[in-house]
């Protein structure tokens, strides 16, 4: 990992035109992910979180909605200057997209592999044949079980952390450079939440890629990420190092967040979303210590 960026929002703005009047989402936002880095993006609801990472893309799916100002680098170039054409093709071969919804993210009509076929042949340029040895070897990187088996499945035939291993696989298959993850995990149990998770880390460890990973989960920022933004209301309040913003927070709202979170372990090697019974084992032990005390 070094200093380049993979990815810089300076001073972005967007707004939301509705019935009410205009809505700020996101006010002057900066952020960068740095090249090999996992950039946790953190707030509430309604914070901006997404809006920003949808920006990147330029789909934030209502004409309602306007970027009103800033730049969005990527690889030198502001993509607010490119036209919708040169657009698709920056989606899916340079910047790929993980979104919450698995589920929703997936054609019920088709099988997993002609849903793979088909974004592959159409960034890739590549027979059918060659697309299906490609879907396959993208099924194999996010380690879906029967992998060849599974490319005749549908959606609904699949558990929901296989189902996510698919979209991962589909943002994938083409090897961007930089990978958009919108609350990935929120929709899966705790177990499967960090196999998702430690695939993530796999493949920026392995491919190099660079993510923008949008969550409300100190958790996940604490065993997943690098760095780390916190939004609120459309504002950027702090940006830093893991490390650094989760133990000495600057800004009162992070503080205050910090101060919402049960535990977290930072002092290992490898750091750990905490367990719900290693949480529950302290409890005890806190309680009985009370009652020995009494």
């Amino acid at each position: 990992m070094n200093d380049a960026l993979a990815l810089e929002v300076k001073n972005l703005s967007v707004d939301f035109h509705t019935d009410g009047g205009v809505v700020h989402a996101v006010k002057g936002a900066d952020i960068s992910v740095r090249e090999g880095a996992i950039l946790g993006l953190v707030g509430e609801s309604g914070s901006g979180k997404s809006v920003t990472s949808l920006a990147v893309l330029r789909l934030l799916g209502t004409p309602r909605a306007k970027i009103t100002g800033g730049e969005i680098l990527f690889r030198g170039e502001n993509l607010l200057d490119k036209t919708e054409k040169e657009m698709c093709a920056i989606r899916g071969p340079h910047i790929g997209m993980v979104s919450q919804n698995a589920l929703s993210a997936l054609d019920p009509s088709f099988t997993i592999g002609a849903q793979l076929v088909e974004v592959i042949r159409l960034h890739q340029g590549v027979d059918k044949a060659t697309a299906r040895v490609k879907a396959l070897e993208a099924l194999d990187l996010v380690a879906l079980p029967e992998s060849k088996r599974r490319m005749k499945a549908y959606p609904h035939e699949l558990s929901g952390g296989q189902r996510q291993r698919v979209v991962i696989a589909i943002a994938l298959s083409c090897r961007p450079e930089l990978l958009l993850a919108d609350e990935p995990t929120t929709a899966l149990d705790a177990t499967v939440q960090k196999q998702i998770l430690d695939l993530l880390l796999d493949i920026n460890a392995e491919l190099g890629t660079s993510i923008l990973l949008v969550t409300h989960d100190f958790g996940v920022v604490a065993h997943v990420c690098t760095d780390v933004t916190v939004m609120r209301r459309g504002d950027v309040l702090e940006s830093g190092t893991v490390e650094r913003v989760l133990t000495q927070p600057q800004h009162p709202y992070t503080q205050g967040l910090m101060r919402a979170v049960p535990h977290l372990r930072l002092d290992e090697a490898t750091r750990a979303v905490p367990r719900a019974d290693r949480r529950l084992f302290e409890f005890r032990t806190e309680e009985k210590e009370a009652v020995d005390v009494a």
